[in-house]
C-alpha cells in the first residue's frame, strides 16, 4: 500500500502573530507552493532524505549556501518527530497499529525560512499520510493540535496553531483562540470564509532573508510569559484587527481591509526587531499605493492592491529590490 498527502504554504492575512497568545487571526492557503509526502510499505521503517537534508558538498562555499537557504536542519527531524507524535497519539488513545513498516519521503517547493509555513506543511503532510496509511481518524478540529505538538513539544520550537489550522482546513479561515475556549474544548473557533470575499492579494518574498521562526519568536514569547504589558497589549490589538477584518469580509467589504493590514505591521514594529530588508518590501508596496504586512515571521509579505495598473507597478518596484511577487492561488482548480 502507498499513499501521498499534500500541505500548502500559507500567509497570515491579519492578526498574526497573536495565534500563539490566545488571539485571533485570518489565514489563507497558497497553492502555488506545497510539501508532498509519500509513504509506502517497506521491510524497515525508513525516512528518506531529500535534497534539503544533503550532507555531501562540492566545497565549503556550497555548504555555506545550503546552510543559508535551509538552515542547519532539513526535513528529517520534522518527519521523525511527526512519526513519534503520531505513535504517541495512537498509544494514548488506545489505537492499536498493525506491525507494518514503511518508507516515507518528501519533496517541497515552499521557499524555506521565509515565514510561509514550510516546516508545518511538511509535518501536516506527514501526519495526513500516516493517518491514511494506518486508517486512523483524528477529529479535524483537534488535528492541528497534534501537528503543533510535533514542533513545540518534540523540537522545542516556538509556534502557534494558525499555520496548522489553515493547512488542515485550507481555503481562508478566521480563527479565534480564546483562552477559555481552548482550555474547555482544546481548540478554537475555526470559521471558513469565502475566498471570493478577499480583495486582490499579492505575496512578495526575498530568498536572501531566510531566518527560522524559532529565532524570531523566542524573545517575545518569554516577555509574554513574564507578563510584559507591552506585548500583551499588542496581542490584543492584533486580535482586534482580525475581528474587524472578518466583519468586513463577511459584509462584502473586502476592499476596505488594507488600512488594518498596515496597522498590523506598524503594531508589530513596536514589539519585534525587524530586518530592514523586510521593512523595505513593505515600504516599497506602500510606495505604489498598496497595503502590506508580514506573511509570517519574515522574508515574505502579504498585501492587497486595487487594480491591474497598481499590480504592474508593484511588480516592477519589487523587482528593483530583488523581490519576487506572485498572485496567490487560494482555491483548488
Amino acid at each position: 500500500m502507498a499513499c501521498e498527502a499534500t500541505a500548502y504554504a500559507r500567509a497570515g492575512l491579519i492578526g498574526n502573530p497573536s495565534d500563539g497568545y490566545f488571539g485571533k487571526t485570518i489565514s489563507f492557503i497558497i497553492r502555488d507552493f506545497s510539501a508532498k509526502v509519500t509513504l509506502y510499505e517497506n521491510a524497515q521503517l525508513e525516512i528518506v532524505p531529500s535534497m534539503e537534508d544533503k550532507s555531501q558538498y562540492a566545497g565549503m562555499r556550497e555548504l555555506v549556501e545550503d546552510v543559508h537557504t535551509n538552515g542547519y536542519y532539513g526535513g528529517i527531524r520534522l518527519m521523525k518527530a511527526a512519526v513519534k507524535k503520531f505513535h504517541d497519539y495512537c498509544v494514548s488513545h488506545e489505537v492499536e497499529l498493525p506491525n507494518v513498516n514503511f518508507s516515507v519521503r518528501y519533496r517541497s517547493t515552499i521557499p524555506r525560512r521565509l515565514g510561509l509555513a514550510g516546516s508545518s506543511a511538511l509535518v501536516t503532510a506527514t501526519i495526513k499520510c500516516l493517518m491514511d496509511f494506518f486508517d486512523v481518524d483524528i477529529p479535524k478540529a483537534l488535528l492541528p493540535n497534534l501537528i503543533l505538538s510535533v514542533e513545540t513539544e518534540e523540537l522545542g520550537i516556538a509556534a502557534g496553531l494558525q499555520d496548522r489550522v489553515i493547512q488542515v482546513y485550507e481555503g481562508v479561515v478566521f480563527m479565534d483562540f480564546d483562552r477559555d475556549l481552548m482550555e474547555r474544548q482544546y481548540h478554537g473557533i475555526y470559521e471558513e470564509l469565502d475566498p471570493a470575499s478577499l480583495p486582490p492579494l499579492f505575496i512578495a518574498y526575498r530568498l536572501d532573508l531566510g531566518e527560522g521562526s524559532e529565532t524570531i519568536h523566542n524573545n517575545v514569547r518569554q516577555r509574554w510569559i513574564d507578563g510584559d504589558p507591552k506585548v500583551i497589549d499588542a496581542m490584543h490589538d492584533f486580535a482586534s484587527y482580525a475581528q474587524e477584518t472578518r466583519e468586513l469580509l463577511v459584509a462584502g467589504r473586502g476592499m476596505e481591509i488594507g488600512p488594518l493590514m498596515d496597522k498590523n505591521f506598524e503594531r508589530r514594529k513596536t514589539i519585534f526587531r525587524l530586518d530592514p530588508r523586510n521593512v523595505e518590501m513593505v515600504e516599497v508596496a506602500r510606495s505604489v499605493g498598496a497595503h502590506a504586512k508580514y506573511a509570517g515571521s519574515g522574508g515574505a509579505i502579504v498585501g492587497m492592491y486595487y487594480d491591474e495598473d497598481m499590480r504592474m507597478r508593484l511588480a516592477d518596484a519589487m523587482a528593483r529590490i530583488g523581490a519576487s511577487i506572485i498572485t496567490p492561488r487560494i482555491e483548488s482548480v
